[in-house]
């Protein structure tokens, strides 16, 4: 059975670096592309960045570009979001999802997600 469980969300300062985890069980990580993804409270699910299954291509949203690093782990079949430099905007639940193939997709491409994270910055 394919499951995804994040880690690692918490409340931090403004500025402050969070990295969240995704840990993957029931199927060969390195098979998938991997999205992380948020949603903020009273707004829609968005995007934030995305790793191919052999880890050499990422993309970004350009609102967290430069502050975001997303990086795999074949061997732990973990896949891990650093985020540094983080502002209150960026409070929301970060989820992890998967896709069974070598690129990264659009959100409905992605056929197994996580439960979530909670992440808040505030002072």
């Amino acid at each position: 059975q394919l499951q995804l469980v994040e880690s690692g969300g918490g409340l931090v300062q403004p500025g402050g670096s969070l990295r969240l985890s995704c840990a993957a069980s029931g199927f060969t990580l390195h098979y998938y592309a991997i999205g992380w993804f948020r949603q903020a409270p009273g707004k829609g699910r968005e995007g934030v960045s995305c790793i191919n299954s052999n880890g050499e291509s990422t993309a970004y949203a350009d609102s967290v570009k430069g502050r975001f690093t997303i990086s795999r782990d074949h061997a732990k079949s973990t896949v891990y979001l650093q985020m540094n430099s983080l502002k209150p905007e960026d409070t929301a639940i970060y989820y992890c999802a998967a896709v069974s193939r070598f690129f990264c997709g659009l959100e409905p491409d992605y056929t197994d997600w996580g439960r979530g994270t909670q992440v808040t910055v505030s002072s």
